[in-house]
């Protein structure tokens, strides 16, 4: 069986940024999420907004909206590309065996390639401001669940995550 070929490697072996000068531009959208698994005593703080380096929700957004910016900068092969929207969310969600906090993105495009990768830094990013800000009430949290939900336009048309993926 022949190895599948790689995108963002050439013909010599040498990784390249994928050629998409020929692509039609096309309206693209992408989603994701992901969650910060919190203490009891860290989402009572975020709910009081009693956290010293201020509010978590607001900040983490804030966070993720300007790394869906500079995505390009931050992964090596990525396009620099124009977005048209970044939406941002981040909230506390009570849960039987401990809080989080469930952070969103949607990442819109008129462009040659799309912006999953824009919609994940927004997220990840998100996720990292809520472990940075809680840090020094909760040294035990976890980001989990990190994926894209939703993905349209381009070639390789729409794509929606079923909710069993990556919960």
């Amino acid at each position: 069986m022949k190895p599948a070929c790689l995108s963002h490697v050439g013909a010599d072996g040498a990784v390249r940024m994928v050629d998409v000068g020929d692509k039609q531009v096309t309206a693209r959208v992408a989603s994701a999420e992901g969650f910060v698994r919190i203490s009891s005593a860290l989402e009572r703080a975020i709910r009081e907004n009693s956290v010293k380096k201020g509010s978590v929700l607001e900040v983490s957004r804030l966070a993720g909206i300007l790394a869906a910016k500079r995505t390009d900068e931050l992964i090596p092969l990525c396009h620099s590309l124009p977005l048209d929207a970044i939406d941002v969310t981040a909230a506390l969600e009570p849960r039987e065996d401990g809080a989080r906090v469930h952070v969103t993105a949607t990442v819109r495009t008129q462009s040659r390639t799309g912006v999953e990768m824009e919609a994940l830094t927004a997220v990840t990013v998100a996720c990292l401001t809520v472990i940075d800000m809680g840090k020094a009430i909760d040294k035990a949290m976890v980001i989990d669940g990190v994926r894209v939900t939703e993905k349209r336009g381009g070639r390789s048309g729409d794509r929606c995550a079923t909710r069993e993926e990556g919960r």
